[in-house]
């Protein structure tokens, strides 16, 4: 596998006022790391709040301006910087946003796909696209609010997929669509995959991205706790507590509820920020400052938990 994206160790924090004009800095990501390859679907998934569409932007390089991001990203092998993210944003690196309120209203589709371009070679690159994901080619004059939420969807992948881009970060794709469009939209995703494209798929959704996905990141106040095999959860091998307790909570699975809630990052405790919830909780899981991130059978951890569980 060629690795398209490799993040590792990213923190991301923001700058925020208190009493008059003394700052703190509230972190939201801390020590997150996934890889993203060639034809490859990586899904992230988690709760509200855990920091999924704020890596997006992170990786974008489009972060607030009171925002501070540490970390390695490279791209396609190369350090990928604000001034390198700025040239391929667009190209090669394209976001399907969270929400269609990003297509403009007082515009029609057709210029807001073209980029403005009017050249017989960008309408007939336009058209090609519309078909392939089952668009007419009269929906190039149709403006927003005359687009069914699942031609919505597909107008935004197209936006995405004009220029060809090696990795696509799509955020929330399928929110509002019933079962068949959001089959129909992951569908494309895959069609991307298999082409070559590496995808970042955020979703809070577990049971649907494990019907795309080739490999689940989990992540969980602002940290990835499991990256697994999508094969993983259907086969009993899932290693980090909370990952555990999301498959369970499944439907299928038994429904069963999650107690607690997941802290807000100004309340992050020391240790695994899961301990307070967690069954398996001990006290070494409290004591240390942070839970290291490790391999563990073609996957990684954040757990103190041994394989089998504590033999004491």
């Amino acid at each position: 596998m060629t690795p398209i994206l490799e993040v590792r160790g990213l923190s991301i924090a923001f700058r925020q006022y208190e009493a008059g004009t003394r700052q703190r800095s509230l972190p939201v990501i801390r020590d997150l790391s996934l890889t993203v390859g060639a034809g490859q679907i990586v899904a992230v998934v988690g709760s509200s709040g855990s920091g999924k569409s704020l890596l997006a932007h992170g990786i974008l390089h489009i972060l607030p301006y009171n925002s501070c991001m540490q970390g390695e990203m490279r791209f396609c092998g190369m350090p990928l910087t604000a001034e390198r993210a700025a040239s391929l944003r667009g190209r090669e690196m394209v976001l399907v946003p969270q929400g269609v309120t990003y297509l403009d209203p007082l515009m029609r589709v057709g210029p807001q796909v073209r980029r403005g371009q009017r050249t017989a070679r960008a309408r007939a690159k336009c058209r090609e696209v519309f078909a392939r994901y089952g668009l007419d080619a009269d929906t190039e004059d149709l403006y927003p609010f005359e687009l069914s939420g699942g031609m919505a969807r597909r107008v935004l992948i197209s936006t995405a997929v004009m220029e060809t881009p090696r990795l696509i970060l799509a955020d929330e794709p399928t929110p509002g669509l019933d079962a068949r469009a959001a089959a129909r939209i992951l569908g494309h995703f895959r069609e991307l995959a298999d082409a070559g494209a590496g995808i970042l798929l955020i979703t809070h959704d577990l049971e649907l991205a494990l019907t795309v996905a080739d490999r689940v990141a989990v992540l969980y106040a602002g940290e990835t706790v499991e990256e697994a095999a999508a094969q993983d959860f259907a086969a009993g091998r899932l290693r980090h507590p909370y990952t555990q307790a999301l498959w369970a909570a499944l439907p299928q699975n038994g429904f069963t509820p999650i107690p607690g809630t997941q802290p807000y990052p100004g309340d992050i405790p020391a240790g695994c920020q899961f301990a307070p919830r967690c069954r398996h909780c001990r006290t070494a899981c409290r004591a240390q400052a942070s839970i290291p991130y490790r391999p563990a059978e073609g996957g990684y951890v954040r757990c103190l938990r041994p394989e089998g569980g504590w033999t004491t």
